[in-house]
């Protein structure tokens, strides 16, 4: 049973938010941590909807200062899920106050960020957390287990899309997202982060990428309120603002393998919701991940004798998968929410016991890079070299 408390404070409460903080109430009443997070500080601009949100999820203080949250020596983790223009200084501040650092996705807006987020993180000695969620889902975690068992042998190709459609709509308001100066980038960094993260996680590092990127929607009306919920509906034009990041990026890429990879990242796939998907080729078979599938794994072995080969699906549900043991008996699925408890379950055991967790600031930094050379590939139109 956990022996130790520590003070969580979160710094945003929204989407992500309420994703987090379902997730540190969660942890230790499923598994059985080494530490105890207590939800001690909720932080957000809005003090009435903060105090809702902190009455909902059980956090003990709100505050609309997240400078006084990281000074705080109460505290000793920071949750960062505020928008991406906020990540860097949250984070560099944290670390130079000693805490813990637990920060959503993408990184920061670009990679001079991202590396001073990683330095300061570095030189302070906190664990630091970069959450890339859908390494934890328990498909994800075995289908590395079973490229690290030799199941494909040699890869030869990485084929990933991460697709949705919530602002094909017009009418749709120039939110945060849709800014260069608060999100750095458009699905690129929100939607290819995740898979290049994958990516790397499951095959290797990038070498060179060749991009193309689009945008479809130049200008959308300005919402009275900045902090529209993500995926509101569409909202009156009383005036318009200009779209400044892409809607669509695609990518080629080269791994140091020599594996080959492609990326389609699109905010405008009409009837995707949340797909997120990538096959993985190899010499000795395949494998196949659908997120909105996401308790299977498909896998294609060619040791299986040639009358009977064929893609198999492997229902991931069982006690001895990833993360299962501590969830339901086999065949009763889990689903997005759990990725996050798992997240929580391995940044408190790293804490713990002063250990290195993975994606961290460093994986983030140099997943950042590569999304960079996307955007300049896309700018100049050729391939960029991923610089080392």
């Amino acid at each position: 049973m956990a022996t130790k408390e520590m003070n969580v404070a979160i710094i945003g409460y929204k989407f992500m938010g309420k994703a987090h903080s379902q997730a540190w109430r969660d942890a230790p009443a499923f598994f059985d941590p080494g530490i105890k997070p207590a939800l001690k500080l909720a932080c957000g601009r809005h003090e009435d909807q903060l105090k809702a949100f902190a009455d909902r999820w059980g956090w003990e203080e709100t505050t609309t200062d997240w400078r006084k949250a990281v000074a705080r020596d109460d505290i000793d983790v920071i949750d960062i899920s505020a928008p991406t223009y906020l990540h860097h200084d949250i984070s560099v501040a944290a670390a130079e106050a000693g805490k813990h650092i637990f920060c959503e996705k993408p990184m920061a807006l670009d990679y001079q960020q991202a590396r001073a987020m990683y330095e300061a993180a570095k030189v302070s000695g906190v664990t630091h957390y970069l959450n890339h969620n859908y390494r934890r889902c328990p498909a994800v975690a075995l289908a590395k287990q079973m490229i690290q068992d030799g199941k494909l042998g040699r890869i030869f190709h990485w084929r990933g899309a991460y697709l949705q459609s919530w602002i094909i709509d017009p009418n749709f308001p120039l939110t945060w997202h849709l800014k260069k100066e608060t999100a750095g980038s458009g699905p690129h960094h929100d939607l290819n982060s995740h898979s290049v993260d994958l990516a790397r996680y499951l095959v290797g590092e990038i070498n060179a990428v060749s991009a193309l990127t689009a945008n479809f929607i130049a200008e959308r009306p300005v919402p009275d309120e900045a902090d529209v919920t993500t995926f509101g509906g569409a909202v009156e034009a009383t005036e318009m603002g200009k779209v400044t990041v892409e809607d669509a990026a695609f990518m080629l890429v080269e791994f140091e393998n020599g594996a080959l990879g492609s990326f389609e990242a699109s905010r405008f796939a009409t009837g995707r919701k949340n797909y997120n998907y990538f096959e993985i080729y190899g010499e000795r078979g395949a494998l196949v991940f659908d997120l909105e599938r996401m308790n299977e794994l498909q896998y294609y072995s060619c040791d299986d004798p040639t009358d009977s080969q064929g893609f198999r699906t492997i229902l991931v549900t069982e006690p001895e998968h990833p993360y299962l043991s501590a969830w339901w008996p086999p065949g009763h699925i889990i689903g997005y929410q759990h990725e996050f408890v798992h997240a929580v379950v391995d940044f408190l055991a790293a804490v713990e016991k002063g250990a290195e967790i993975r994606p961290n600031f460093y994986d983030g930094m140099k997943a950042m890079q590569v999304l960079e050379a996307g955007l300049e590939s896309a700018r100049a139109g050729a391939k960029v070299e991923v610089a080392g």
